[in-house]
């Protein structure tokens, strides 16, 4: 750390300046004013030796004002470069926007660093309540930076392990979709079904296939799962290892649509046919599902109505101080398509 350049000496330092004098950045400044668990000591200590070289006052009370009325909500999703996610984020900017708020959108693109920082610098710029759907990993971290900020904060679609009861979560009733999904394809005359797509042991794997499993069980049958990226990728590569190595198979429920319509690219290649061969049912439903070919049945979350729900359930948390159910389970419905025939 260097002396006190002579501009501070005339004005009130802010955090920015912390910063500098302390050589780190103004997110580990902000965690440090926070409290949080996930700074080193030794950064720790820079950084309040730095404060008190300046001169700098941390007004909490100023801040906690600052973010109960800025009128920004952060906004902090795993991958927008999935369709469903950014389905989402559209439709909850648009219903926050009907009710007087901006929204701050960040993408972690699957990096629990980057999604610790991004949530430390949406709380430093005094957001009124976060929205996060989690990426995986650093979990601890996360959920002790969260509980540092004191900011209301709601999970969507994925839950940081640990956080339950402590960070209220909203998401689609998977289970219920996945064994509607599945008694869909019995009822067709699938007689070997699999479950395609999802990475194994994750906790949202297991809830979009329980729904699949209880049912097969329920029926005296032994499932087929092939877990992977929920991508379309794995989807397409997918269709050649059906076809040449488990024939089979007759019926398909995917992790989500992405995988799901990789399969129809790869069966549209070589086979098998789709609709009648082969029947493939999606979860999410998003907006590609009515433009493929064949149409793809899916699972749908009623994206729209999720964002709704999402926005007045943090809004109210912000008006009222009251924090909502721990667990908020939205309703689905099945959406039938040529691909399912």
């Amino acid at each position: 750390m260097g002396s006190i350049p002579e501009e501070l000496m005339a004005r009130r330092p802010t955090i920015l300046d912390v910063a500098k004098q302390a050589g780190v950045s103004k997110s580990t400044v902000s965690l440090v004013l926070q409290g949080s668990e996930t700074v080193k000591d030794s950064t720790r200590d820079r950084v309040r030796a730095a404060m008190g070289e300046i001169g700098y006052v941390y007004n909490r009370s100023a801040a906690t004002l600052r973010s109960s009325s800025s009128g920004l909500i952060g906004l902090v999703i795993n991958d927008l470069r999935n369709p469903f996610f950014t389905e989402f984020a559209a439709s909850l900017q648009m219903q926050l926007a009907e009710e007087g708020y901006a929204t701050v959108i960040a993408n972690t693109d699957e990096n629990p660093a980057l999604q610790i920082k991004m949530i430390a610098s949406l709380v430093e710029h005094g957001v009124s309540g976060l929205i996060l759907s989690p990426a995986y990993g650093q979990q601890a971290e996360t959920l002790a930076a969260l509980q540092a900020a004191g900011t209301p904060t709601i999970q969507v679609l994925r839950q940081l392990e640990g956080s339950c009861g402590s960070v209220p979560f909203i998401a689609p009733d998977f289970q219920h979709g996945s064994a509607l999904a599945t008694r869909h394809l019995i009822e067709a005359g699938c007689q070997r079904i699999a479950f395609l797509g999802g990475l194994e042991g994750r906790p949202v794997t297991q809830e979009r296939m329980s729904g699949y499993l209880e049912v097969l069980a329920a029926h005296g049958r032994e499932p087929v799962i092939f877990t992977g990226q929920a991508t379309r990728a794995f989807g397409r590569a997918m269709a050649a290892e059906l076809r040449d190595h488990h024939g089979e198979v007759d019926g398909v429920l995917c992790f989500n649509d992405l995988v799901a319509l990789g399969l129809l690219a790869g069966c549209a290649e070589h086979g098998p046919r789709v609709g009648s061969d082969l029947r493939v049912i999606g979860i999410d439903d998003i907006e590609d599902c009515r433009d493929s070919f064949p149409a793809l049945t899916s699972v749908s979350c009623n994206i729209s109505e999720l964002a709704r729900t999402t926005a007045r359930t943090a809004l109210s948390w912000i008006k009222t101080g009251l924090a909502p159910a721990p667990v908020t389970r939205m309703p689905v419905a099945l959406v039938r398509r040529a691909s399912s025939g």
